[in-house]
């Protein structure tokens, strides 16, 4: 079966985070897919909403169950049943994980330049963020271990939040890279909340690796956070799984969870990941093969059009961090002068800690018609920001 990902969708005056903006405005910036979701949740929804009711609803045996045998089929992966909680997404779970797992005070651990709404997660319940900042030299980043370990020993560190695969550098981190990670975190007894809701986002013939997989160490350890609703286009239904093999942690996060009032699932979240699991991997196989193929739209025009601009290679996720440094460090500065110049609205990369003001981060997860006339603003941007430059 073919999908049509070349479809452009008009999202305008739909109530739409990202497209509610100037007219003049093309938005590539939160992560939110301008695809339709895969036809086999559509016609999922479609069957629920002919019941006419739209009551409290459970989480059924066959929500597990898709879990179970999706893991498995993709990564190998054997998850029990009884690991899995439903939460109503991957940040409220994560809050709950610093609220419950941690104490006022405390430090996490994020490896940096990383998604900016860890950072909410950890000081808005009043603990205290270490960076571990990621060592970025010729378009590449690796992890600074030594630094990584000085912080996770520090006595107040509690917990290490992990985002595999990485967003916004689009790394996948290999097993040996987790297994490290996994056996200094159960040397200095800190927790790892891993967040892999783009796991499923990766390039044609590359695979993630779950952290808990790895070893023994990694899955006592850890509290895992994925989602159907990054990969499938469907982040508006607000559902996530949480997968926790160790019982004393599970514990404390179950409790956590339905206290917070994150545990239940609207009349939709777990028909829309059961269609997903069970019925979407051929939607998924073609979704990143059209994925990639934007990513080698950008690399081409880049280095065509607008060779300062470098973008970091990306094995998973839509988004693409592209480093500004070579027109101007700031890229705070280039960032503005886009949205108010040409439209183009990308997501700032300081928010994101690290090394991330030399940078802009792109959500390509579009249509390529779509993303063509980005690159054309982007391009006519850059030229009028750097003649701004030389007067």
């Amino acid at each position: 079966m073919s999908y049509n990902f070349n479809q452009v969708n008009n999202r305008r005056n739909t109530n739409s985070l990202k497209w509610d903006v100037a007219e003049n405005e093309l938005p590539l910036w939160v992560a939110d897919m301008d695809f339709q979701t895969a036809p086999c949740i559509v016609e999922a929804l479609e069957k629920r909403v002919k019941t006419g009711i739209f009551g409290y609803t459970i989480v059924p045996d066959a929500w597990y169950h898709a879990i179970q045998k999706w893991w498995q089929r993709r990564y190998q992966y054997e998850i029990d049943e009884s690991w899995l909680i439903f939460s109503t997404g991957v940040v409220p779970a994560i809050s709950t994980a610093v609220k419950r797992l941690t104490n006022v005070g405390d430090n996490v651990v994020l490896q940096t330049p990383v998604y900016n709404i860890f950072f909410n997660s950890v000081v808005n319940h009043g603990r205290h963020v270490l960076e571990n900042k990621l060592q970025y030299e010729d378009g590449n980043y690796t992890i600074d271990f030594k630094d990584l370990e000085a912080k996770l020993a520090h006595p107040q560190t509690t917990m290490m939040i992990l985002c595999n695969p990485h967003n916004p550098i689009g790394k996948l981190w290999d097993r040996e890279t987790l297994s490290h990670i996994g056996e200094l975190c159960d040397r200095y007894h800190v927790t790892v909340i891993a967040d892999e809701i783009h796991c499923d986002l990766t390039k044609p013939g590359k695979k993630y690796t779950p952290f808990a997989a790895v070893s023994e160490q990694c899955a006592m350890v850890s509290v895992s956070c994925y989602s159907a609703t990054k990969a499938f286009s469907i982040p508006g239904l607000q559902s996530a799984i949480i997968s926790i093999p160790n019982e004393a942690l599970r514990a404390k996060m179950s409790r956590g969870l339905n206290s917070d009032e994150v545990a239940e699932p609207n009349a939709f979240a777990a028909e829309a990941v059961i269609a997903a699991f069970n019925e979407g991997e051929a939607w998924l196989e073609a979704l990143n093969a059209y994925i990639e193929a934007n990513k080698n739209t950008v690399r081409v025009f880049l280095e065509k059009e607008l060779p300062a601009i470098k973008m970091v290679d990306s094995e998973a996720t839509y988004l693409l961090w592209l480093d500004m440094c070579a027109v101007d460090p700031n890229a705070t500065e280039i960032y503005h002068f886009l949205r108010a110049r040409v439209g183009l609205y990308l997501s700032d990369g300081s928010q994101f800690g690290g090394n991330g003001s030399q940078f802009l981060r792109m959500n390509i997860a579009c249509p390529e018609e779509t993303l063509i006339e980005a690159l054309k603003r982007l391009k006519t941007g850059i030229d009028a920001y750097q003649q701004k430059d030389v007067h």
